[in-house]
């Protein structure tokens, strides 16, 4: 994927060896780790998550004379990757997991680990697969496909922080076995591996291969060569360009074939035997960047902005159905720049059935702008990046009955990225054990849905579910921040959120963050179960938050906090409870009244004067007692808390969301249309920013939009906009204006008429009429000479309207006066800072907060880059000390920088010409420039170069007088 999460750009040096890391496996219990009661499988919940097709049973559930490691959720410790936590440890000949089949099944899939070797490219070692105790064959278990070290983007020499312990194999057993047949896993010799451990197994009645359908092509007929390593893209690739031409399905039969390349599809319907038995592979080997894989083609402009050749131009592709077969591929790494996922591009109007992906870098890493496209009923596992992300412009899409486990970033994610996403959907899904960052995800995005899912085992740098605008592209000016309504109802959190490794604290089972710009949106999260999760329940970070709508949630044990508030963020609680409290305390906040939660009716089991503030963020305490079972009425008597009182004057209910208001009456309304295009939907039109259109289907006059002003107002006028640019030449549209007060009787305001927009003159169109009473306002269009569309980037509507009732503000607390700081003490220290860029979370502030910890980052790839402080007045200075994170993990790095200084903010002159300082963590990773002694308020770092990161990075920025 071409994104990042909370990680740290260390630059780690490998230095471990094979034995080092042979040790972890060796773990049993580790202390304030351990649960106190297994909490449920993510099989358990009826109704919700993917209906699968299998049966799936944990190890340590099974018969075993091995080993028992865990309960762990620690990252970089193999039980917190597994599933539940738990796993069996084979260490010796004749050590065994056996497993009683519940049902009848001819098929299995085993979820193992074996150890890296010296050089990071993994071994690979047999173990016994054994019916009712006679040898059925042998298993092969290898680890080239996991063990990654270090921080992101990761590595696979052997160093620090290993990750990615676990892989997959799967085998037919030749008949189908009956219920109560033992299938045991065992080690006949540990000649090649040391230690085997098993975490899971899942069994099936695969079905019989579905035979070639009447009057489809087959790609053997093109030359496709089964069950070899001939490369066979060329022949595909001839059979699904003449399953187009010919308006016929391709089948690919029963075997395997090798692709060094992408198919490229559109149109077209490519069909297998079934994904046990029609599989692609291959990698090409020596274009490391090509390899297996099914796209669509690439939208000028959109989500992909790496080299298009012309067969891949002109997207996005159509009308293409890809069903029953697997794509297992042969990614050993992750290069975030190969399109090496299992599928790509940009496909409209188009489904994905029944696929089974494996070993690819992403399962569907989709480039937009594109509409409609569905993954149904498919398993995507061990990927080494994201298991599904909608990129750039991917509208009224979804992803619905499939199982993800063992991605290695996010399992499903949306990110617009510059062109928003709107209107998608992850439904009835079940992702387990993300290795890095979170379960499900949308990165901005308007009317989002993530509903019916079971997310479980979160394992660090993220939660079960997360809603943020994060990462870059992600803003209101380009319309792709988070927007509209996002639905996050009928999903259940186990074990999710975990620890964050830069940030060092825990990360929420579902959590808000405002980085990029405050969340404004209404988010609505209802009949929802997080239980046993690692850390806080609900978490508010950065930026704010509104407003977030609990209701019908059921929280049941975490590790600390029910809710920890770092950022300013309003909600509302009602119908929730809670148990199990790790930290006893329900509440950590410490941003005051920036967080200002409204408690409704029926919440119960916490109080909400259960609030503490140390900055101090606690081990994970786990009192889970394992039952699942919603939590009692009563409030957890441990700790004891006062009840609070009844507020004076008792609150009351939540007001609506919604209200006709002043000003613009429409601004921020639902709005609709009878049909839109691609990404730009009718939202776009009430959004308040002049850029960002709705547009309508193409050759398809009238078309309308309307927007629902929240209740009956009086209204005189409409303002109609297209985007000021340039490049929006004149054009008229004809169009009229209509109201109505219940939505289905509309009535004209302004009859049909030709209106021009003009940039010369803001491409703004003025249509007053006489006042009318009107809750629901219409344009209906009905020519454009300028495009065969309607189009509108801002619907405005003004009138006397009504006014909500007064709400008094919260006061704005007044700020702590910064210190003077003490003589001879760090200038610098909390003062204002400012940065020509940032990466991620590592903002300017981090640079002078006094937590060598915590750093600054700029945008990689990108010098110079400069990082400026404001000593808030004129002041001697004579030394700056600048340093990184003290931990080794921070490889010896020479950053090139120089010095500047200002009166005024504007004028710098050099105090220290460009040299290169020299962080080594063997001193410190510290580096001092001196000079003589002046009065200056502003300093300013101007970095250059970076030989341990491709940006400029500090964790503090002090300056003293001498």
């Amino acid at each position: 994927m071409q994104k990042g999460s909370l990680m740290k750009r260390s630059g780690v040096a490998a230095a471990a060896v094979a034995g080092a890391l042979i040790a972890l496996g060796s773990v049993v219990t580790l202390p304030g780790t351990s649960s106190a009661a297994v909490s449920p499988s993510p099989f358990s919940v009826p109704g919700r998550g993917a209906t699968v097709p299998f049966t799936e049973i944990e190890a340590e559930a099974a018969a075993t004379n091995g080993e028992v490691i865990g309960s762990d959720r620690v990252y970089t410790r193999l039980p917190s990757e597994a599933s539940g936590r738990r796993a069996v440890r084979l260490d010796a000949a004749g050590e065994y997991v056996e497993f009683t089949l519940p049902k009848a099944a001819n098929a299995m899939t085993v979820r193992y680990s074996v150890p890296d070797n010296a050089a990071g490219t993994g071994i690979t070692a047999p173990v016994d697969l054994r019916v009712n105790g006679t040898k059925l064959k042998d298993l092969s278990l290898t680890s080239k496909y996991g063990w990654y070290y270090g921080g992101y983007p990761f590595g696979n020499q052997p160093g620090n922080q290993p990750h990615h312990f676990y892989d997959e194999t799967r085998t037919l057993f030749g008949s189908t076995l009956a219920a109560g047949t033992k299938v045991r896993i065992q080690v006949a010799s540990t000649a090649a591996s040391p230690w085997f451990v098993v975490d899971l197994a899942d069994f099936e009645l695969a079905p019989d291969p579905i035979p070639q359908p009447a009057g489809s092509l087959n790609v053997d007929d093109f030359g496709a060569v089964r069950n070899g390593a001939t490369d066979s893209t060329a022949a595909f690739q001839a059979a699904v360009d003449a399953g187009k031409a010919q308006g016929k399905a391709v089948y690919i039969p029963a075997g395997t074939y090798t692709l060094w390349d992408h198919v490229v599809v559109d149109g077209v319907t490519l069909r297998g035997a079934g994904p046990w038995y029609s599989v692609l592979t291959g990698r090409n080997p020596t274009q490391r960047n090509r390899a297996a894989g099914i796209y669509g083609k690439y939208v000028s402009g959109g989500g992909y902005t790496g080299p298009v050749r012309s067969h891949e131009a002109g997207g996005p592709s159509r009308n293409v159905t890809l069903r029953d077969f697997a794509i297992i591929g042969e990614i050993t790494e992750r290069v975030d720049e190969d399109q090496v996922n299992a599928l790509g591009g940009a496909m409209t109007d188009s489904t994905v059935d029944n696929l089974w992906i494996q070993h690819t870098k992403v399962g569907a890493w989709m480039d937009g702008p594109m509409n409609n496209f569905t993954i149904k009923n498919s398993r995507i596992i061990d990927q080494t990046a994201d298991g599904v992300n909608f990129h750039t412009g991917v509208t009224n899409s979804t992803v619905t009955n499939t199982f993800v486990r063992n991605t290695g970033d996010d399992g499903l994610a949306m990110w617009p990225d510059r062109v928003a996403n709107v209107n998608n959907s992850f439904t009835f899904n079940t992702v387990v054990a993300p290795v890095l960052a979170n379960n499900i995800v949308t990165y901005g995005g308007r009317d989002i849905k993530i509903t019916d899912n079971v997310v479980s085992d979160t394992v660090t740098n993220g939660g079960g579910i997360h809603i943020a605008n994060r990462y870059p592209g992600v803003n209101s000016g380009q319309g792709t921040a988070v927007a509209g309504t996002i639905t996050a109802a009928r999903n259940t959190l186990i074990r999710a959120g975990n620890s964050d490794y830069n940030w060092n604290f825990g990360v929420g089972a579902i959590w808000f963050d405002g980085l990029n710009e405050p969340v404004n949106a209404t988010i609505n999260v209802t009949d929802t179960d997080i239980i046993d999760s690692s850390y806080e329940a609900i978490q508010f970070i950065e930026g704010s938050t509104s407003t977030v709508n609990f209701s019908n949630v059921k929280i049941d044990g975490t590790g600390t906090y029910m809710i920890q508030a770092q950022s300013g963020a309003s909600a509302t609680f009602t119908n929730v409870t809670a148990a199990h409290i790790g930290a006893g305390t329900a509440i950590h906040n410490c941003v005051g009244t920036a967080f200002s939660p409204v408690y409704g009716t029926g919440n119960s089991g916490w109080s909400t004067s259960s609030t503490t503030c140390t900055g101090q963020w606690p081990a994970p305490n786990y009192i889970y007692d394992g039952t699942g079972t919603p939590p009692p009425d009563t409030p957890t008597p441990t700790p004891p808390v006062t009840p609070t009182p009844t507020p004076t004057p008792t609150p009351t209910p939540t007001p609506p969301t919604c209200s006709v208001g002043t000003g613009d009456l429409a601004r921020g309304k639902p709005a609709t249309a009878t049909s839109s295009t691609q990404s730009f939907g009718p939202a776009n039109a009430v959004d308040g920013d002049a850029s960002s259109y709705w547009e309508s289907a193409n050759n398809a006059f009238p078309q309308s939009i309307t927007v629902d002003l929240c209740g009956v107002a009086s209204v005189n006028r409409v303002a109609l906009k297209l985007p000021p640019s340039s490049a929006w030449a004149t054009r008229t549209q004809t169009l009229s204006v209509l109201g109505s007060t219940d939505g289905s009787n509309f009535t004209t305001l302004s009859a049909s008429a030709g209106r021009t927009f003009d940039p010369a003159s803001g491409n703004t169109v003025n249509i007053s009429f006489t006042t009318a009473a009107v809750r629901h306002v219409r344009i209906t269009v009905t020519g454009n000479t300028g495009w065969p569309a309607g189009q509108l980037s801002a619907l405005e509507v003004y009138g006397s309207g009504s006014t909500p009732p007064p709400v008094t503000p919260t006061p704005t607390p007044t700020p702590t006066p910064t210190p003077t700081p003490p003589a001879g003490g760090n200038l610098a220290g909390g003062r204002p800072i400012t940065a020509s860029t940032h990466a991620d979370v590592y903002v300017p502030g981090n640079a002078n907060d006094r937590n060598a910890n915590t750093y600054w980052e700029s945008a990689n790839n990108a010098f110079p880059q400069t990082l400026t402080v404001d000593l808030g007045s004129t002041t001697s200075v004579g030394r700056v000390v600048l340093k990184l994170p003290p931990s080794s993990a921070w490889a010896t790095r020479t950053q090139t920088l120089s010095l500047q200084g200002s009166t005024d903010g504007s004028s710098y002159s050099t105090i220290a010409g460009s040299a290169g300082y020299t962080f080594d963590p063997a001193g410190g990773n510290t580096a001092t420039i001196t000079f003589p002694a002046a009065g200056r308020r502003y300093l300013r770092l101007n970095i250059t170069g970076n030989t341990g990161w491709p940006a400029g990075q500090i964790s503090e920025f002090e300056a003293y007088a001498s």
